[in-house]
């Protein structure tokens, strides 16, 4: 697996550059996925021609809308056959916590596609990319491609090792009212009822209640089974979203990327957080004097 950023600063360097790469890649037989804007997937086309067919063109704004489903979809495709996979992410617009999921995506890609024999190609448009995005393209990138061709980057950090901004800041105090239940084993069934409850008085849509509830189930489920065989979870609404938050007294984060990676077909263990991950918005874990805690985050609408 290669995984490679490519930062460049006009669109005739985009082109320049990706062409060649999938062009030997739909004659080496690879299945290609370039996922970028509409302007950018007409010039290669162009470029293509009658080739232009054979390559499968993703909307960036499409794709990139949540990063651990983008994760997934990617591990789905290269592992399915050899395959290039040109992925220019949206940046534009995302606040700090979209951001830094965004930045820990690139991160984790080396880990998760690792084995799948896929080319990983990332354009960074210098143009309208962030700087504090740039600042870490060599950090999360083992290949960066510069005028004199594919070098290793110096500056580069494995996954489980990448600090980034925030991730060993306390988390922060809840904000309002917050409701507070404790569970064990025989309590799951009427938390999955409690949150659910509280989810539709707080006006949360419909679709989103049933992911949010197996979401929450889920992390209680691995406190029993797993952790002290109880916990609390604490509910309160901050802003637009709703966040439950699972303490358990017996946790511990023995997983370096915990819930990033799909657990192994015959695991027996690994799925609550990796699907919870899926389902929600945002996920946050500290361990902290014994207790873990986990927050899950969830839109109040769709829209």
């Amino acid at each position: 697996m290669r995984h490679v950023a490519l930062p460049y600063d006009s669109d005739e360097r985009f082109a320049a550059v990706v062409l060649p790469h999938v062009r030997e890649a739909l004659d080496e037989g690879r299945r290609v996925l370039v996922v970028t804007c509409t302007a950018r997937l007409g010039l290669l086309a162009e470029a293509l021609g009658r080739d232009a067919g054979r390559i499968d063109g993703r909307i960036a704004a499409a794709w990139y809308t949540h990063p651990q489903r983008t994760l997934a979809a990617y591990h789905e495709y290269a592992t399915e056959g050899p395959a290039l996979i040109v992925g220019e992410p949206v940046w534009a617009g995302r606040g700090r916590r979209e951001t830094r999921a965004w930045i820990r995506y690139e991160s984790v890609l080396n880990v998760a596609l690792r084995g799948t024999g896929a080319r990983l190609l990332c354009p960074y448009d210098s143009r309208g990319v962030p700087p504090d995005v740039l600042a870490h393209v060599a950090l999360t990138h083992p290949l960066v491609l510069g005028p004199g061709g594919e070098a290793a980057s110096d500056a580069y950090v494995r996954p489980h090792e990448l600090v980034l901004d925030g991730d060993h800041a306390p988390l922060p105090d809840p904000d309002g009212r917050v409701e507070a239940l404790r569970f064990t084993a025989p309590e799951l069934k009427a938390l999955r009822h409690a949150v659910g409850d509280y989810a539709r008085a707080a006006g949360m849509d419909r679709d989103l209640i049933s992911s949010l509830v197996l979401g929450v189930s889920e992390i209680a489920a691995n406190s029993v089974e797993h952790g002290a065989g109880h916990g609390t979870i604490r509910m309160w609404v901050n802003g637009r979203e709703l966040v439950c938050e699972i303490a358990d007294p017996g946790g511990a984060l023995d997983d370096p990327l915990p819930g990033y990676l799909p657990p192994e077909p015959e695991a027996s263990r690994g799925y609550g957080l990796w699907i919870s991950r899926q389902l929600c918005d945002h996920v946050e874990l500290r361990a902290d004097r014994g207790t873990l805690r986990v927050r899950l985050h969830m839109r109040l609408n769709a829209g």
